[in-house]
């Protein structure tokens, strides 16, 4: 199992925005292969931040298979406008 983080920071003021964007992004995500579950939690800090963690079976799932895939199009168009910078995404492989 691998572990994706995206540290997501949205435009200040367009947060409840980002979070209705982010119910049909989760079917998006959801229906990929390799998909094993996603949870996206906001910075409690930082209002405008979310941390998303995403489990995937191979590594190839995600930067493969489901930006390969035509509905990442979509996920894009749902989700990138509203960050800034770009997203920050590392992949994590579970030791213990």
């Amino acid at each position: 199992m691998i572990l994706e983080t995206a540290m997501l920071d949205v435009r200040p003021g367009q947060e409840a925005e980002f979070e209705q964007a982010f119910i049909p992004a989760s079917a998006i995500i959801s229906s990929m292969p390799g998909y094993l579950g996603h949870e996206l939690h906001r910075c409690i800090e930082h209002r405008s931040r979310y941390l998303l963690l995403v489990r995937w079976e191979t590594l190839e799932d995600h930067t493969a298979g489901f930006p390969g895939s035509p509905k990442y199009q979509e996920w894009k168009e749902l989700l990138h406008p509203f960050c800034d910078p770009f997203p920050t995404v590392e992949h994590f492989a579970r030791i213990q």
